[in-house]
């Protein structure tokens, strides 16, 4: 499969290039993670609040595109052999296992981009999107040498997949109602990263649908790593250009 090395190799060196550029265009900014707490009774209305921490929202961006560089240079070198092999029989363990991390970053960024600091409801949101990934490694394995499709783990990753999205316009709601609202930047990056994280759950019911092209699963996987240069390439970049580009 030397083509899809070639994609591979390609992606790698994308990633780790946007990676370098952003470190030294971006600006440092940063954004607060809070905690709740009670201070009586509960159901008495008392509760308080604190700023934990903070994090900086360029490194977020280099983070789940430095993990992405790591997954395409690693399928391309070192597990080449193993990667090829899976990829043959429909299947890639390293793409979900680089997606619940590198994706759930992305969706906890948008979510504190949104308005969400509490650092409960944040790992609360890390944990269901990392989770809904790791259904789409679920449906892999159960469905190997299957000639029926087992579409289980496909709809339960759709149900935990739509919780960080709830939860995200509900902040907006939140926002809108109760301050001057979320920038514009912000509903762009929803509207343009909700459609392709779609697109990924969209190639894999086409995978399994096995329609036209998709029957072939090298071209799935090609489709695959598309989707993830373009959503991740989309989101690094507007939120340099909203948050990080400076004054």
């Amino acid at each position: 499969m030397p083509k899809l090395r070639r994609l591979n190799v390609f992606a790698a060196i994308f990633f780790a290039a946007q990676v370098a550029v952003l470190l030294v265009v971006a600006e440092p900014v940063t954004l607060p993670v809070t905690g709740q707490f009670l201070t009586g009774p509960p159901g008495g209305g008392a509760y308080g609040s604190t700023e934990l921490f903070r994090l900086r929202i360029d490194l977020l961006v280099a983070l789940f595109l430095g993990l992405a560089a790591f997954d395409h240079f690693v399928v391309a070198t070192w597990l080449r052999g193993f990667y090829e092999k899976n990829i043959g029989r429909g299947r890639n363990p390293a793409r979900w296992y680089e997606y619940s991390v590198s994706a759930s970053v992305m969706i906890v960024l948008i979510a504190m981009l949104s308005g969400v600091t509490d650092v409960v409801a944040l790992l609360a949101i890390f944990g269901v999107n990392a989770s809904m990934i790791l259904f789409g490694l679920a449906m892999e394995r159960a469905n190997a040498g299957r000639t029926e499709v087992d579409w289980s783990p496909f709809i339960y990753g759709c149900v935990a997949g739509a919780v960080p999205w709830i939860a995200i316009v509900i902040q907006f709601i939140l926002s809108g109602s109760n301050s001057d609202g979320v920038p514009g930047f912000v509903y762009g990056i929803f509207v343009t990263l909700f459609l392709l994280f779609n697109c990924f759950a969209l190639n894999m019911w086409l995978t399994y649908r096995a329609r036209g092209r998709w029957r072939d699963p090298l071209f799935a996987e090609k489709v695959y790593i598309w989707l993830s240069i373009t959503a991740k390439t989309a989101l690094a970049w507007q939120v340099y250009s909203g948050a990080l580009a400076g004054s």
